[in-house]
C-alpha cells in the first residue's frame, strides 16, 4: 500500500500542529489524523472515537511497525513542507474538494 497523496492543515496550538488527511493508493482516504509535538519530537495521533467510558479509541491506524514509521515519516516531512511554504498548501486543506 502506497500514499499516493497527504493534506496537511496546520493549526495554532501549543501540542496539536496540524491535522492531515492521507490518500493510499488513490482510492482510500483517512482524514483526522493530528500531527503532535511530544516530549520526544512530532508524531501521529490516529482518529478516535470517544466510548461511553470516557476512553478513546482509534478507528483507523496502522498494523505494524513499519508501516507506521513510513506513514509518521511521510506525514511529518509534507507537514515541514507546509510550515516552510504556506502560500502552497493554501487552499489544499479539503481533500473532498
Amino acid at each position: 500500500m502506497k500514499i499516493t497523496e497527504v493534506r496537511i492543515r496546520t493549526v495554532a496550538g501549543d501540542k496539536l500542529k496540524a491535522y492531515a488527511s492521507v490518500t493510499f493508493d488513490e482510492c482510500f482516504l483517512v482524514t483526522d489524523i493530528k500531527v503532535i509535538e511530544g516530549p520526544k519530537g512530532l508524531f501521529l495521533s490516529m482518529p478516535s472515537k470517544k466510548k461511553k467510558d470516557g476512553k478513546f479509541r482509534d478507528i483507523a491506524h496502522p498494523l505494524n511497525t513499519d508501516f507506521r514509521k513510513m506513514m509518521e515519516d511521510t506525514v511529518i516531512a509534507e507537514y515541514k513542507k507546509a510550515l516552510a511554504n504556506p502560500e502552497a498548501n493554501a487552499g489544499k486543506d479539503n481533500p473532498q474538494g
